[in-house]
């Protein structure tokens, strides 16, 4: 079955790249968030390509007055990866690794036209590799970059530009996730689900700076780093080293209140203080959706608008668990930048004071 992406040297097995090795659960995936100075003006896109289960599909959502107004759409995938389309969503690669563009064709009164250009060369994070006692749960690649963002977005007849200085993160990411339906047949002895992370991108005013933590229910990491790149920098500039957060949760929550992060990284700021500023609610772009999780099949095309009021949600329900806070980061410098502060903690995490599956700090 060989397809356009045959041409470009992407293969990742001795089969044609419609075929993605031998795990049901391959996917590969864009992420982007963007957001202005002063936080305001949320918006994010996700874009997911499940090649076994001949699915993919896109997310967009924005904010405004406490509403985050989402996009969702979902098609069969037809082997071809190539295609950058799900409905009323596409991603353009205009330069790859460093600009790219994400439109909106008007649908459900929502539409987009805006254009990422990288601050600098993308970050490879640790590979994400764990177990589910014998069961192979998550083994994937991420790479990561923050840029500035330029272009609009209309949701209901009111179109806005985005502000000057909108700046964000994108990311790619390939390998193996739970995705599509839930496989039925539990792992035999496999202890309660757990899970724990934290990513915290920052745009500064010098460069950029990621954080990421995946740790066990005793907050012992599995996998964890920091990374500081100034603008402008290639591969070889990129200073990588260690991180460490002391988080906060708002009361009855597992969302984070803020904190403040540590670093080990020359030419870094030592220290970070994270201001919550705006909550966005990661369902919207089908991470813990029951509805429109990442993979799920809904026929040849299926499209569909969803509004959450981001105040009324309800803090410990499973699918509001995954947010993304918009936060002020301040340097022990004095200096400020904007970036988020995304968490997920399912099951027990000690440092948070966390013991049941579902109870709140």
């Amino acid at each position: 079955m060989l397809t356009k992406g045959d041409d470009y040297p992407v293969h990742q097995t001795a089969e044609p790249i419609a075929f993605a090795g031998t795990d049901r659960n391959f996917y590969d995936r864009y992420f982007f968030n963007g957001y202005a100075p002063d936080g305001s003006g949320f918006f994010a896109l996700a874009f997911g390509v499940y090649p076994q289960l001949g699915v993919a599909d896109a997310h967009f959502c924005t904010i405004r007055d406490g509403v985050q107004h989402c996009l969702h759409a979902s098609r069969e995938l037809g082997f071809e990866r190539m295609d950058l389309t799900v409905g009323p969503i596409r991603i353009e690669v205009l330069e790859p690794l460093h600009q790219l563009r994400l439109i909106v064709t008007e649908q459900e009164g929502i539409a987009a036209d805006i254009t990422f250009t990288a601050r600098a060369f993308p970050i490879e994070e640790p590979r994400f590799t764990r177990r589910n006692g014998s069961r192979l749960f998550m083994d994937y690649t991420r790479m990561t970059q923050n840029g500035h963002y330029r272009g609009w977005i209309a949701a209901d007849g009111a179109r806005r530009d985005l502000a000057e200085g909108t700046a964000g993160t994108r990311d790619r990411s390939w390998g193996i996730r739970p995705v599509g339906a839930a496989d039925a047949q539990p792992v035999p002895g496999a202890p309660l689900p757990q899970f724990f992370w934290q990513w915290t991108p920052i745009n500064l005013p010098g460069g950029s700076l990621f954080f990421h933590l995946n740790a066990d229910a005793a907050g012992k990491a599995w996998n964890s780093r920091a990374a500081w790149v100034p603008d402008g920098a290639g591969a070889d500039g990129i200073v990588e080293g260690a991180g460490q957060m002391r988080a906060r949760l708002a009361p009855g929550t597992r969302w984070p209140a803020g904190g403040e992060l540590a670093l080990d990284l020359p030419g870094a700021p030592s220290r970070v203080t994270l201001e919550p500023l705006v909550r966005f609610q990661m369902r919207g772009l089908g991470y813990t959706s029951p509805q429109w999780g990442h993979g799920l099949h809904h026929g040849a095309l299926a499209v569909a608008r969803e509004d959450i009021a981001v105040d009324d949600c309800e803090a410990l329900s499973p699918a509001n668990l995954h947010v993304q806070i918009v936060c002020r980061g301040v340097t022990d410098a004095g200096e400020s930048g904007v970036g988020v502060f995304e968490q997920l903690a399912i099951g027990p995490y000690a440092p948070l004071g966390l013991k049941e599956m579902l109870d709140g700090g």
